[in-house]
């Protein structure tokens, strides 16, 4: 079995061929960061709309497995009132100090032959490189525990420095936004590229439009 993981890397292999649901099931990695918050709810928001889930509706899944047959893909908008499976971390942090967050996955095989997926994300207080260590471990420990072989793998982490008298966030997701069959009714998707990223609110305006309570 192989457990050695270094970087992103993918090599060929020609599992058994393993069955699923027919639901599309593949997804991609994204971090952001937000060290302006005015609340900690406020820099959550704030890497959401960044990672362009501001307007969908997520579904945290825990576990370490992935649905079967999941492929990397690329990132896309997605349409608003979406329901997306996510598999993410938070780290928050507050003037000044320093969070990390990470995400990772990997395409694997069973003794038997059958491709399956794992996810594993972490959030720590440590800085970047120690984060990456501890994201690695602890993808070798679940590949260990599942005597599971890798196939490939890819990692993303980050890190957020938060703002003085500010809240910061950093979210590290594995996004899904095609694995789970209830999505019901959506709008288009629109494209927040323009207003995406960390909003600094300490002139008082938040950036988000003109309006008062």
């Amino acid at each position: 079995m192989d457990f050695n993981i270094g970087g992103s890397e993918r090599r060929t292999n020609t599992p058994s061929q393993t069955q699923n649901s027919g639901l599309p099931s593949g997804g991609w990695l994204m971090t952001a960061v937000a060290p302006w918050g005015e609340s900690e709810e406020d820099a959550f928001d704030q890497c959401l709309v960044e990672l362009g889930l501001g307007d969908c509706r997520l579904v945290q899944v825990q576990g370490a497995m992935l649905p079967m047959g999941f492929s990397p893909e690329t990132p896309r908008a997605l349409p608003m009132g979406s329901l997306v499976e996510c598999h993410y971390s938070v780290s928050l942090a507050w003037n000044g100090s320093t969070a990390c967050a990470g995400a990772g996955w990997a395409r694997c095989t069973t003794p038997e032959g059958e491709e399956v997926a794992i996810v594993t994300t972490v959030s720590t207080n440590e800085d970047y490189e120690e984060t990456e260590l501890m994201l690695k471990r602890q993808m070798q420990r679940r590949l260990a525990s599942r005597d599971l072989e890798i196939i490939e793998h890819e990692i993303a982490v980050d890190e957020v420095t938060s703002g003085e008298g500010h809240h910061g966030a950093v979210i590290a997701a594995l996004i899904l936004p095609d694995s789970l069959g209830i999505g019901g009714p959506v709008g288009r998707a629109r494209d927040l590229s323009s207003i995406s990223g960390g909003i600094r609110s300490d002139s008082g305006n938040s950036g988000g439009g003109n309006f008062s309570f």
